[in-house]
């Protein structure tokens, strides 16, 4: 239960981001920015749990008020229609951060199921955190010019379907490429301790 509770800010901030370009989407044109600005106050307050301890927590969360303040105080859908660049840029800047003083968010994740990762793993999870810098250039790159010159209907559609299909299109290329890497070392093992076998005899 303990675990639930920790948890549940977490979950409620996933899932705001999943939902939040569907939400803006539906509400444009029926209902006023500055009320559907409270989704991003909400979501800021989900972040509140982690101030303390993360200090990009606390960033986050005076960008994502910041956005808010502006559509209420403007009653503008624009500073709204910026949240998914804000994600972006966080997500940018956690992955890039990692790279500049390892281990690289992508190591510490495959540490989880193996803490023990050889050298050639190392080099390859440092390779796969660049990759994922590079899209997250890309899409809040392609976050921004939706937001800035599409309609509402196209900045929902990128946003809230077409990112997440190429973001799951990144997670399956990258553990097809794990998968042969994997067989590929494996089997470079598995020559050289046969070559050694062999000068033994």
């Amino acid at each position: 239960m303990q675990n639930f509770w920790r948890l549940a800010p977490t979950a409620v901030s996933v899932l705001l981001t999943l939902l939040y370009p569907l939400a803006i989407w539906l509400g444009h044109g029926r209902v006023e920015p500055r009320l559907l600005a409270l989704l991003l106050v909400l979501a800021a307050a989900t972040r509140l749990p982690t101030l303390k301890l993360k200090r990009a927590s606390r960033w986050w969360l005076a960008a994502a008020l910041l956005l808010a303040a502006a559509a209420i105080w403007n009653n503008a859908l624009l500073p709204l229609k910026l949240y998914p660049v804000l994600v972006n840029l966080g997500m940018l800047g956690l992955f890039g951060y990692s790279l500049h003083a390892p281990p690289s968010i992508i190591e510490r994740m495959a540490r989880l199921s193996d803490p023990a990762l050889p050298d050639y793993a190392i080099a390859y999870t440092r390779r796969v955190t660049q990759v994922w810098c590079g899209f997250f250039v890309i899409n809040g790159a392609l976050a921004l010019v939706t937001a800035l010159w599409a309609s509402a209907a196209l900045w929902s559609l990128y946003n809230g379907v077409v990112a997440y299909v190429l973001m799951g299109c990144l997670f399956a290329g990258e553990y097809l490429v794990r998968m042969l890497v994997k067989r590929r070392h494996a089997r470079l093992a598995l020559q050289a301790l046969v070559q050694q076998g062999g000068q033994h005899v």
